[in-house]
């Protein structure tokens, strides 16, 4: 028999003053049984750090054809691609021709630093692509902020992200390797 997904509620307010956005979203996450939740928390920190009306999350680790976060406009073009991890050049540049613009985050580490040696001079020639890195420790600590039900309070500044809860407050800063051109 087949593992269903888990679902996580979140309500998540954000001031995002890098971009004078302010919005609550009360968002319904659907983990996947192979997800964890420290990748379950990079997509809801990549949610806060694009957030719009638009943004949605997709069917994302289960499908071949969507990343794990989209946005689209009203006649259905796509915007903005989002993928975690270390997607396969082959998987990035059909995201690159099919939105106006992408944007990795990859798991900074031995493994993510790997996969950017390998896959830098391939993804450098995508001018809609942004590759952002999220250290081991600040993706490590998201996942303290983890329940089934969440109330998050998200507020960014100068490249900066606090995420916070009742309890926590963590801090993280995307690092940049390779910004839109």
């Amino acid at each position: 028999m087949a593992l269903k997904a888990t679902i996580f509620k979140a309500e998540l307010q954000i001031s995002d003053m890098d971009r004078n956005y302010y919005a609550s979203h009360d968002l319904t996450i659907a983990r996947h049984p192979s997800e964890t939740d420290e990748r379950m928390m990079l997509r809801i920190l990549a949610f806060a750090l694009h957030a719009s009306e638009h943004l949605s999350f997709t069917k994302g680790i289960s499908t071949d054809d969507e990343p794990d976060l989209w946005s689209k406009n009203l006649s259905g073009e796509i915007e903005l691609w989002i993928e975690l991890g270390q997607p396969d050049e082959k998987r990035v540049r059909k995201g690159c021709g099919r939105a106006k613009s992408v944007i990795v985050y990859s798991f900074a580490g031995n493994a993510g630093d790997i996969w950017w040696q390998q896959n830098r001079s391939k993804l450098e020639r995508y001018s809609n692509l942004m590759v952002m890195a999220i250290a081991e420790a600040q993706r490590k600590t998201l996942t303290t902020l983890t329940h089934r039900t969440m109330k998050l309070q998200c507020t960014i500044q100068d490249g900066t992200v606090w995420l916070s809860d009742d309890s926590h407050n963590i801090e993280v800063t995307p690092t940049y390797l390779k910004r839109l051109d």
